[in-house]
């Protein structure tokens, strides 16, 4: 009900929702691109502008700061894809540098404004990590409308993004004007990253760039669905950080949405259907159960030729023949209860029903076995024609 008709909360809850929501969608082309440290770099040359801007209005508007920030980031982005074109140094190389240089200059030119007389320069260093709690409907406003407008972009250029994103090079020899494209995404992404600023910092800004993309990422192979994932993953993220954060007294709430981020990509790591780590081991125990479960299928049936009329084997003897597999109880009783094995006299034979599918599988693997042996028989027509 707070989230509803709290103000505070809702606004801080909005604008988050709307931070998560922009950031997830932009950032998904960032780490299809291998570009995750680009968030880092902008997020962290985004802090000269603000100041800067600052210091040439006397004004902490959330416009005039934004607008700082987002020209101090592009032209780091600028910086970094000169270095990258003109001189050998390698993107992260160049990411690192710029990343590095224009956060010593802000941190510099942060300390020299909290020198001066006045009190007009209060409230800038909370860019740092951010103050949630300090936006107002008129900053959720600003940052639903350039968000929304960086989206629409987004949507428009949708088919060159995917193609440059997946495939550059084809996309040049195709005649898409590739580094133009390469410069609107990167203005696109800034555009995601100084619209957070006073929510989440500079510090933690780039988080929110990589995880809700890297948690669609575990979900599908389609870019549209990763790009509503990445998106949907973004808004969960910020109004639950902003809820977690309003019921605990102390909680920062830019922290807070980041660590909410966080739990998605573990819960996506864990228990994605197609990459999750818990259903690989799932799917990996299986396929070792159907090994063992075929292994001890052929060795009943290895036993059953070797005699002329079928018997029962001691368990004994079957653990001899699967000495390493292990599991030999486990499988004889799955091979019962499929029908194809029956225990007589404490001893193991495979039924009708087994003795066929044992059958199956042994002329499956004398066809494999004949198509490796021709295989490897030279073939002087072949070799002619090579």
């Amino acid at each position: 009900m707070d989230l509803l008709f709290d103000y505070t909360l809702r606004t801080v809850a909005l604008g988050a929702g709307i931070l998560g929501l922009v950031s997830g969608a932009l950032g998904s082309f960032a780490l299809l691109r291998k570009q995750s440290l680009m968030g880092d770099a902008i997020s962290h040359a985004a802090l000269p502008g603000i100041v800067l801007a600052f210091m040439l209005t006397r004004s902490k508007a959330s416009l005039v700061l934004v607008l700082g920030a987002a020209i101090a980031g592009w032209l780091g982005m600028l910086m970094v894809l000169s270095i990258v074109r003109y001189t050998r140094i390698k993107e992260d190389s160049a990411l690192g540098l710029i990343l590095s240089v224009f956060f010593g200059l802000g941190l510099l030119l942060l300390t020299f404004v909290q020198r001066w007389p006045d009190a007009t320069q209060a409230g800038l260093d909370k860019f740092l990590f951010g103050q949630a709690a300090a936006l107002l409907q008129s900053d959720v406003l600003l940052m639903g409308l350039i968000g929304g407008l960086a989206l629409i972009v987004m949507a428009l250029f949708w088919k060159e993004f995917k193609l440059f994103s997946f495939d550059r090079e084809f996309g040049a020899t195709l005649g898409f004007p590739v580094r133009a494209l390469d410069i609107l995404l990167t203005t696109l992404l800034v555009t995601a990253i100084v619209i957070g600023l006073q929510a989440v910092g500079v510090v933690l800004m780039s988080a929110m760039i990589v995880a809700p993309a890297a948690a669609a990422r575990q979900w599908t192979d389609k870019l549209s669905v990763m790009v509503a994932l990445a998106g949907l993953f973004g808004v969960i993220a910020g109004v639950s950080g902003a809820v977690i954060s309003s019921a605990a007294s102390g909680l920062s709430t830019g922290p807070v949405i980041v660590l909410s981020a966080s739990a998605i990509v573990l819960i996506s790591l864990l228990f994605a259907p197609n990459r999750g780590l818990v259903w690989n081991w799932v799917r990996r125990r299986r396929s070792r159960q159907t090994l063992h479960i075929e292994a001890m299928l052929e060795g009943l049936y290895t036993l059953a030729e070797q005699h002329e009329v079928q018997r029962a084997h001691n368990i004994d003897v079957l653990r001899a023949m699967n000495l390493g597999r292990g599991g030999v109880q486990r499988s004889l009783r799955e091979l019962q209860q499929r029908g194809w094995a029956e225990e007589v006299n404490g001893g193991w034979m495979l039924t009708e029903e087994g003795m066929k599918q044992a059958e199956k599988i042994s002329d499956f693997g004398f066809r494999i076995s004949d198509v490796h042996f021709q295989s490897a028989i030279p073939n002087p027509q072949s070799q002619i024609e090579l």
